[in-house]
């Protein structure tokens, strides 16, 4: 049962037994509820529960007026009944109860008492006892209560958990309790004799690197590496790979590649993105790094062994074309033409030249995108 603002204080104050103070906001209430069986019912709720009966019977019989089947009037008015010892029109409406609402629990407790003490002596004896509160229509709820709050939140928690558990168990998303920097890092790790020699002065580099630069740079990518920043590690690591680091130094740098995981949407780290005019000045260092673009998707060639379309970077604001970029998937994949998409893909070189390309990953196109 829904209160306006006041009617739910004067329930609350109620539900926590100040019957005075729930009774003086309803008084001052009662020309602006004239006619409102929610605002009897209350008053005459309140009333009973405040000991104030005649008040009671006069609310309760107002409300059953205007709802005459209403069970809990009909519990209010039955119960002021059987206190004054009338138990025939006590009972004729206890069984109406139990006839609207056969699992009536204060009805039936009520139709028990009133045989157990089927004579006026015994039925006052009982009265005296006060147990007849019992049989007192409950106050209305007036909210939700912190009480419910709580059970409905530990509800709520218990279902996202038991989901992530199963979630998590099908590898359909990561365990958000797995800590970060836990990776065994000890096969990685460079020993001595190879920060001694660090470089060679044989063959043929992209980057000439000194001692401390190679050094500094695995040290870098191992460090990334600790903190899951596997496309940040990738660019020291390919530097490496292009220059006069010691074949050592470059072995270690494949082995460590190699326990990289491919991210998703939900763990792609972007402040660690890439943007394609840094790819297309120095594209050998940005080698099977995965980036996150955004464009539009044209010239798309779809089968049931692949997709592959002409990526438009930048060009999701239709106004700036930063660079066009193949991108396949080995895997069919709907997309929409008209709409902007972004493309989580890992950057390839064509040949040895510098052109790129993008093997795809994933893509994510919504309406989001649009605006």
């Amino acid at each position: 049962m829904k209160f306006d603002p006041l009617l739910t204080k004067a329930a609350r104050l109620a539900k926590v037994k100040d019957y005075e103070g729930s009774l003086k906001i309803l008084r001052a209430e009662e020309d602006r509820n004239y006619g409102s069986f929610k605002y009897y019912f209350l008053c005459a709720v309140v009333s009973l529960h405040a000991g104030i009966y005649i008040d009671a019977l006069s609310n309760f019989k107002k409300a059953g007026q205007i709802k005459m089947k209403d069970p809990n009037t009909m519990l209010g008015l039955a119960v002021l009944y059987l206190k004054r010892l009338d138990t025939v029109r006590a009972l004729d409406i206890y069984l109406d109860v139990k006839e609207l609402d056969p699992k009536n629990k204060i009805a039936k407790n009520a139709l028990d008492i009133i045989r157990k003490h089927s004579d006026s002596e015994s039925l006052s004896e009982w009265l005296i006892t006060e147990k007849y509160k019992k049989l007192f229509p409950p106050i209305p709820f007036s909210g939700i209560t912190y009480k419910t709050l709580g059970a409905l939140f530990a509800i709520i928690f218990s279902l996202f958990l038991l989901v992530s558990i199963i979630l998590v168990n099908l590898s359909v998303i990561k365990n958000p309790l797995k800590p970060l920097g836990t990776r065994s890092t000890v096969e990685f790790t460079l020993t001595q004799q190879e920060r001694n020699s660090p470089v060679t002065a044989q063959g043929a580099f992209r980057y000439i690197l000194t001692r401390d630069q190679a050094t500094g740079l695995y040290d870098r990518a191992l460090s990334l590496f600790t903190s899951y920043r596997d496309e940040a590690a990738k660019i020291n690591l390919n530097r490496i790979l292009e220059s006069n680091a010691s074949d050592e130094i470059k072995n270690k740098s494949r082995l460590l590649f190699s326990y990289m995981e491919t991210p998703g949407f939900d763990t792609f780290r972007r402040s660690d993105n890439i943007n394609i005019s840094q790819v297309r000045a120095e594209p050998f260092i940005y080698r099977n790094v995965h980036v996150i673009w955004s464009g539009m998707a044209t010239n798309i060639e779809l089968t049931d062994d692949f997709t592959k379309f002409d990526f438009l970077v930048g060009y999701d604001t239709r106004r700036t074309l930063e660079g066009i970029v193949s991108v396949t998937f080995d895997r069919t994949v709907s997309i929409n033409p008209e709409r902007p998409l972004e493309v989580l893909g890992r950057i390839v070189l064509l040949g040895d030249t510098s052109d790129i390309a993008l093997e795809g990953v994933s893509i994510h196109q919504s309406g989001r995108l649009e605006n």
